[in-house]
């Protein structure tokens, strides 16, 4: 579990550590909403695919992300997409298909498998790449400032914020309890990979139960601390780092936006890059 860097910021000097929270905030929104774009024909989504995927490559080199931190992050998934080729493969009917024995598995279910695998893999790497890129703090402000506009309609944006802030800041050390845990249960024999379903059902229950205790207590020991430093949500804030944007981040916001809207616009246009490459 240690493997897993999500919510883990790594302090490199790169051009992506430097960039303004605020900036990679809405950059990793509106590129979770490009991967949901589709443009018409297989051909172009999966060669749209394709240049997010080398993207998202040479920002994981930017980011010092390993490839294989990434193919640990996926792996707990592929149970699910198992289970959803095996749903497509039942339910959907349409298209060409070819037959295993005299069972017909139509092209479109593996293909609507694929196109979920492919955008789980998008997703998750851009969120990889914010976490290990941004400070939890910085996010947090980031996120505040997003939602300022809703402090006008008495929605308490600070708190949702801290709230936020806390869940991102305690990630790793759940990971890590959670794996110190596993190992002290299996040193008193405790075997999670293997025997039935009833077994694995009791080994499970003997990690959760003790990672809940120990979250709790956690929180409550985080709650005694905020409250003797005095710390009131419904307080004036002020902060000792205020955030600029720098001109790295006007121009990098300025090539997402004309990114993003080159991509919206043809899938609205349905224009077929190859047809208009020849």
């Amino acid at each position: 579990m240690k493997a897993l860097p999500i919510g883990r910021y790594t302090n490199y000097d790169t051009f992506l550590n430097r960039l303004d929270a605020r900036f990679k905030l809405l950059a990793m929104i509106l590129f979770m909403v490009v991967v949901f774009i589709h443009f018409g024909s297989r051909a172009m989504d999966f060669t749209f695919y394709g240049l997010l995927m080398v993207m998202v490559l040479v920002f994981m080199r930017i980011a010092h992300i390993r490839i294989r931190q990434l193919l640990r992050a996926i792996k707990p998934m592929w149970f699910m997409m198992i289970f959803l080729l095996i749903i497509n493969v039942l339910v959907v009917q349409t298209g060409e298909a070819f037959y295993i024995g005299d069972f017909p598995i139509h092209y479109d279910a593996l293909f609507n498998t694929l196109y979920t695998f492919v955008r789980l893999i998008l997703m998750l790497a851009f969120s990889l790449i914010l976490t290990a890129t941004t400070k939890p703090m910085d996010l947090t402000y980031a996120l505040e400032w997003y939602l300022h506009p809703l402090t006008f309609i008495k929605v308490p944006v600070h708190i949702i914020a801290m709230v936020i802030s806390l869940a991102l800041r305690f990630i790793p050390t759940l990971l890590e309890e959670a794996d110190r845990f596993m190992k002290a249960q299996a040193s008193r024999g405790v075997d999670f990979e293997n025997g039935k379903l009833r077994e694995k059902v009791r080994a499970i229950i003997s990690l959760i139960i003790p990672l809940f205790v120990s979250a709790i207590q956690r929180s409550t020991d985080l709650a005694d601390a905020m409250e003797v430093r005095g710390y009131d949500p419904n307080g004036k804030r002020t902060r000792y780092r205020i955030m600029h944007f720098a001109k790295r981040d006007v121009l990098s916001l300025f090539f997402l936006l004309a990114f993003f809207g080159g991509m919206l616009a043809l899938s609205i246009c349905g224009i077929d890059f190859y047809a208009f490459i020849l």
